[in-house]
């Protein structure tokens, strides 16, 4: 045998033996994220079946380490829920809104402290002293368009209905930014102003400048008549021991505080996004995700459009047939979406539970110490 026959043997092994730990890693890895996977299935197990469905995602550094979805989407004609299936966001489209309100900022086509009459000008001289920063953080006081609407009201409200209701009320709940109270009205006037400044509509807005740029092009804000959605999950809620479509409301069309359809296949390029500056500089972004105000909750503050606890950002969105939450662990590039079409439970604590099984302490605030309400940012569920 030659010194280079020897040579080649020696490589031989040593390749192999390489190959051979990497197979045996390779199956350790496949094994623990099959493992997982079971895991995340048994948390989901009330959502699997012929019943209202779910669907979820963990990113890891822009990777999907669980894309999975449960259930229907549709129960009559048994649609099964995909990782495409397009659910109503409600108040996860607060994200959205102010990410359009902060685009306007970066570029110097609207200021954070300008006042809303500067822009709305048929609000009342109360509006004179309501900043916009002051609705992207809830601390404005603007009076609850809820609260306002006719008993009798048979016909969906919205941006624009929101602001008419508003011109007649020259008050607010407290001073301007001297307190904390969430607030869909703010976000619908929120809405109206990105409309303005733009010069077109705010649904197009949204297309336009965030969603087709990041490749969400099956994400709408939702236009009875005008849009559609495509995929589309229906809500449903239980009464009486049965499922009962309750897909929209009288509110369902104001778009500003919880309009957008979209994905877990879609929220993941929005995920993606908030690690880049495709949209907003670095110093826009951390101005959305830094602590603006207290909340009534101590473990709870809120950014502009997220709420910020311990390590995380998140919000909830919560309206008549649909719960959902995206809750993001930025320093650690980990993720958790979990949307789903019934009205019942809130998602938040799942998501931390499916999160422990990834990070063992990374659900350090337990859901049971958040307040679940409208103080904290749940969107309150109108009667159908």
């Amino acid at each position: 045998m030659t010194q280079g026959d020897s040579m080649r043997r020696t490589w031989d092994r040593a390749a192999a033996a390489a190959l051979l730990c990497a197979a045996i890693a390779l199956s350790g890895c496949e094994s623990r994220a099959r493992a997982l996977t079971r895991k995340v299935d048994a948390l989901m197990q009330a959502y699997q079946g012929d019943v209202p469905g779910a669907s979820v995602l963990v990113l890891k550094d822009g990777e999907p380490l669980i894309r999975r979805a449960y259930g229907l989407a549709d129960l009559a004609p048994r649609t099964p829920a995909t990782a495409a299936t397009n659910y109503r966001l409600a108040s996860m489209t607060k994200e959205f809104t102010a990410a359009a309100v902060l685009i306007l900022a970066q570029e110097g086509r609207l200021s954070l402290d300008d006042v809303l009459t500067r822009w709305l000008p048929h609000l009342p001289p109360v509006a004179d002293t309501i900043t916009i920063r002051e609705l992207l953080s809830h601390t404005s006081g603007v009076i609850d368009y809820e609260e306002l609407m006719a008993a009798d009201t048979k016909v969906p409200l919205h941006d624009s209905d929101v602001l008419h209701l508003l011109e007649a009320q020259n008050r607010t709940y407290f001073p301007p930014g001297s307190a904390y109270r969430y607030s869909d009205s703010g976000y619908a006037l929120l809405a109206l102003i990105v409309a303005r400044v733009s010069g077109g509509d705010f649904a197009s807005f949204l297309r336009q400048r965030i969603f087709l740029p990041l490749g969400m092009r099956n994400t709408v804000a939702y236009e009875p008549g005008i849009s559609s959605v495509a995929k589309r999950a229906f809500g449903y809620s239980l009464e009486g021991g049965a499922w009962v479509r309750t897909d929209q409301s009288l509110t369902s069309s104001v778009l500003g505080d919880g309009g957008i359809y979209s994905s877990i296949a879609d929220l993941a390029r929005w995920d993606a996004a908030l690690y880049g500056s495709q949209l907003l500089k670095p110093e826009w972004l951390r101005l959305a995700f830094a602590p603006q105000v207290a909340t009534a909750d101590p473990n709870v503050s809120y950014g502009f459009g997220w709420r910020v606890t311990g390590d995380t950002v998140w919000h909830s969105g919560e309206t008549i047939g649909f719960r959902n939450v995206i809750v993001r662990w930025p320093r650690q590039h980990f993720t958790v979406v979990i949307l789903t079409n019934r009205n019942d439970p809130a998602p938040y604590g799942l998501a931390l539970s499916i999160a422990t099984l990834f990070y063992p302490d990374a659900a350090r605030v337990r859901a049971s110490e958040v307040v679940v309400g409208p103080d904290a940012g749940a969107r309150p569920l109108p009667k159908s």
